[in-house]
């Protein structure tokens, strides 16, 4: 459920007409609702609610927004973040230092160094390499880092190649024949409390299957680690629930979800974490786009050009997936079109030999679920702006992201006098 409705034949975000902000803000430009937010926040928190206390970080990398992130903080969320910059943005939103989560195969020294300064709450290291040098970091510190060691479970998420990260393939985590050894090399540095284990396959999971096979390796794991003899109290196990993009559509709910981990991890004595991002912001959001032209093609069906591109929202490009495109303000008509953005690129496309509301030049739509791995994507490609932002609130609104003019961006570049 999101509050993106039709009112009197105009599409409103919560109380607000969409053509408002376009008049406003200009397009393109996303939309986010606060009350979608919180309330797909709340119905995640209560699933997981007969679990006990659980540590609840939200995914920064799916929407990093500082007016998103405050939503969340005071909905109880931490952060799980996967750079310096995510953990800044996470402390500047207000999440204490104990709720963030630090994930991400590449950290840098200066960012393991910048996460023992900030006291967080938790390392998911990924290899032995990097917990090397984090304890030895939190030695010369003379502080103790919390830490679960990430483990690749080698279990196909079914999800997009390019966002499944639980195949012995992938870059992430360590394979999980080599963790005994690995968790047992790590738990005897000096500067360095491995309380856990940390596992994440993918994003967008439309099935619990694999993510039931993955936690009951991880369980096992659990297991055979206490029997080593080791204190394990911790587990993350991660995100991934995906959210519906089309009809037919149909992920598992977070009540399903939270059924599943209550009977897998039964008698693991564990505090659990978990990292949901898409599964709440996804749909709390869109991209408000206008029509520059139609422009009929050759015997196919006509182009819909927006001014909104793959540099505003690379999805459809990087990965072929499906935004519903739709009409702010309806007349009834359908079409079939092809929908493009400006770039110059035949990449920019959203949809090919798409049913949609019929559209003209000058015309509002809105690109559906974009709440997620939307704006925090996007580029500067063509010498084009970044896109802006805006939060709505019943009936209010404001601008949360300002759009930044393509002469801003070129403002911090230099020709070297050489050059001159």
């Amino acid at each position: 459920m999101d509050h993106f409705a039709l009112r009197g034949g105009v599409m409103h975000a919560e109380d607000v007409p969409l053509p408002v902000i376009a008049q406003e803000v200009g397009t393109p430009v996303y939309v986010y609702s606060r009350a979608t937010l919180e309330r797909h926040a709340r119905v995640f928190r209560d699933a997981l609610a007969p679990l006990g206390d659980v540590h609840l970080a939200f995914a920064v990398k799916s929407n990093p927004n500082l007016a998103v992130l405050k939503v969340m903080q005071r909905e109880g969320y931490g952060a799980d973040v996967v750079s310096g910059g995510e953990l800044m943005r996470a402390l500047a939103a207000g999440m204490a230092p104990a709720d963030i989560v630090f994930s991400g195969v590449g950290k840098t020294r200066a960012e393991l160094l910048l996460g023992l300064e900030k006291r967080i709450g938790q390392f998911n290291i990924e290899s032995r390499e990097e917990g090397r040098e984090l304890a030895e970091l939190a030695a010369e510190m003379g502080v103790e880092a919390q830490a679960t060691l990430r483990i690749n479970p080698d279990v196909d998420a079914g999800t997009h190649e390019k966002i499944s990260t639980g195949r012995a393939e992938n870059k992430f985590g360590i394979p999980l024949v080599h963790a005994r050894e690995a968790f047992a090399e790590l738990a005897g540095l000096e500067g360095l409390n491995l309380r856990g284990v940390a596992v994440h396959i993918g994003s967008q999971l439309l099935d619990l299957s694999p993510l039931e096979a993955a936690f009951e390796k991880v369980g096992a794991l659990v297991a055979n680690l206490r029997e080593a003899g080791h204190n394990v109290t911790h587990v993350d196990l991660g995100g991934g629930l995906g959210v519906p993009y089309k009809a037919g559509e149909n992920p598992p709910s977070p009540a399903e979800y939270g059924a599943m981990v209550a009977r897998v991890t039964k008698g693991w004595g564990v505090h659990l974490t978990f990292e949901p991002g898409r599964v709440i912001a996804g749909n709390a959001g869109v991209l408000l786009t206008r029509v520059v032209r139609v422009k009929r093609g050759g015997n196919g069906p006509p182009f819909v050009i927006v001014d909104a591109a793959m540099n505003d929202l690379a999805r459809p490009a990087l990965y072929g997936a499906w935004h519903d495109f739709e009409a702010v303000e309806p007349s009834g008509e359908r079409m079939t079109a092809n929908i493009v953005g400006p770039i110059c690129e035949t990449g920019d496309t959203f949809a090919r030999d798409r049913e949609c509301d019929a559209l003209q030049s000058g015309e509002l739509a809105v690109f559906r679920t974009a709440g997620a791995y939307g704006a925090t994507m996007a580029s500067s490609y063509n010498s084009r702006g970044f896109v802006a932002e805006v939060m709505v609130d019943g009936s209010q609104w404001a601008v949360v992201a300002d759009r930044i003019a393509p002469e801003t961006i070129s403002d911090a570049e230099r020709v070297p006098e050489w050059l001159e």
